[in-house]
């Protein structure tokens, strides 16, 4: 082993407080780009956004036995869900932030759905739901989610790429060639060195941080799904509802593909222990719990992922630190000054390296598999997925039906699903028993039995109906034998 290969960490203890402290402000900074970069986008309150996605990552660790090392971040994929809500409150006369609102409590809603597939998954187990998310789909969804955020980072480093190269080098070096906690803390090594840099050469207005207040509240009770309820539209509340609940569909896809990512990445199978029903249900109360307050909706975040995959620190105490971190300095205004003001291209340099690790993600969910791309179905579906995502993402942006907008993602997940669960010729199945071999590998990690090494050496060309033909023929020819035997 390479002396350079940094040791995977799960208990973040052994470094001591202060640098526990400097991991968990380097997934606060991680996120923390693309997540006011949402309430930037449809006009909700980036203070309330940081907020909740605090309280939202804290309400998903317990949920979840305090075990997955997962942030939860404003969701890009309801984007398209506040923008037809805003449209058509604005339409009937109100204001945008009022419209804001029922689009938030269109997303209160979609939370539920993340309850209704937990109830599927706790009644029917994950085996049996997640053989429709096998690695042939949920791997080029993770790799199509890091190639969909790419763009961004791209055009966020065209601001300034001597900017972005600072953070994108410093992150290298740091990564390759650093010594004890400088490895480990790259990602906020990149976007410190960067900011300085840009500092350095006039590229940073402060004018924002010396005008902001040390001390302020986040939201606004005006701002937040409580508001409605003095003098409700209740048209305008159907149809926020209708409008977004579809998207829950996609995200609750994303949320599986990110499980798997964050598992395969650490090594531990977070869908067996604490179980795919408590990660989705973590999941969709902190959405509503956020939703309610006039936040975005949260989801679990993939650049933290790319964190945990770059330090190799897998312990959920420096996640919990960052999310303390991010409701400590949501209720300072100065603070968000400071962040606000980071230079463009040091967010996309950043976000260069971090979408990157999150789509290498992907690949090693299919090479860890051995996803068979001989097999012609797989082909097509892992085709689909790619083109479909990237295709309509940096094409049309989304597809609508009527007043509901699916994203590239959303589409690519979809039809994914489908065609995993009618094409013929399935090679991979989870949790499907013949014989006593059992494969049920989840996203790299495996809930394992003691012939899985058997299983698989077996020959992989060889599809699922075929290898049970053979058991079944060999233990046929051994009754047979037994029989003649003590005859």
């Amino acid at each position: 082993m390479s002396q350079q290969e940094q040791q995977p960490i799960y208990d973040a203890r052994t470094l001591g407080a202060p640098r526990m402290a400097l991991l968990g402000f380097q997934h606060m900074f991680a996120m923390f780009g693309a997540t006011v970069l949402v309430p930037t986008i449809t006009g909700l309150s980036v203070s309330a956004t940081l907020l909740f996605a605090g309280i939202g990552t804290l309400i998903f660790h317990f949920m979840t036995k305090w075990k997955v090392p997962a942030f939860l971040g404003s969701s890009f994929a309801f984007l398209g869900g506040y923008a037809a809500v805003k449209e058509m409150g604005v339409a009937a006369g109100m204001t945008v932030p009022a419209a804001l609102t029922y689009a938030c409590l269109g997303v209160f809603f979609a939370g539920l759905m993340y309850f209704i597939l937990a109830g599927l998954v706790a009644a029917f187990g994950t085996r049996k739901v997640m053989r429709f998310f096998p690695p042939v789909v949920t791997g080029p969804i993770i790799i199509a989610i890091g190639l969909n955020l790419s763009g961004v980072a791209i055009n966020s480093c065209i601001d300034n790429w001597w900017i972005a190269l600072v953070a994108i080098f410093t992150i290298i070096i740091c990564n390759i060639w650093g010594k004890k906690m400088i490895k480990i803390i790259p990602i906020l090594l990149g976007v410190v060195v960067s900011y300085i840099f840009a500092a350095c050469i006039g590229k940073v207005n402060f004018d924002a941080v010396h005008a902001a207040p040390w001390v302020g509240l986040p939201f606004q009770m005006e701002n937040t799904v409580f508001a409605i309820f003095k003098s409700p539209d209740w048209n305008l509340v159907l149809s926020a509802i209708i409008a977004i609940i579809p998207i829950s569909l996609a995200t609750m896809v994303e949320h599986i593909g990110d499980v798997c990512a964050i598992s395969s990445t650490t090594n531990q199978n977070f869908l067996k222990e604490p179980g795919l029903h408590r990660t989705l249900m973590g999941d969709g109360l902190a959405t509503m719990v956020a939703s309610l307050f006039g936040a975005p909706a949260n989801t679990t975040y993939g650049e933290n992922t790319g964190v945990l995959n770059i330090t190799k620190v897998f312990d959920p105490r420096v996640v919990r630190i960052a999310a303390c971190l991010a409701i400590l300095f949501s209720f300072s205004p100065k603070f968000a000054a400071v962040v606000s003001a980071m230079p463009v291209a040091t967010v996309g340099g950043v976000s260069l390296v971090l979408y990157g690790m999150i789509s290498a993600v992907g690949v090693r969910n299919i090479v860890e598999n051995k996803v068979d791309f001989t097999n012609t179905r797989n082909v097509i579906i892992a085709a689909l997925v790619l083109v479909l995502s990237i295709g309509i993402t940096y094409g049309p942006g989304a597809i609508s039906f009527g007043k509901i907008s699916f994203s590239g993602l959303a589409i690519a997940a979809i039809v994914g699903i489908l065609l995993n669960a009618i094409l013929p010729g399935k090679d991979f199945e989870f949790g499907k028993e013949y014989e006593g071999v059992v494969n049920v590998s989840l996203g790299g990690a495996s809930l394992d039995t003691p012939e899985d090494t058997l299983f698989r050496n077996l020959d992989r060309s060889k599809t699922m109906k075929q290898l049970r033909e053979e058991d079944r023929a060999a233990a046929k020819a051994a009754e047979e034998a037994a029989k003649a035997e003590k005859e």
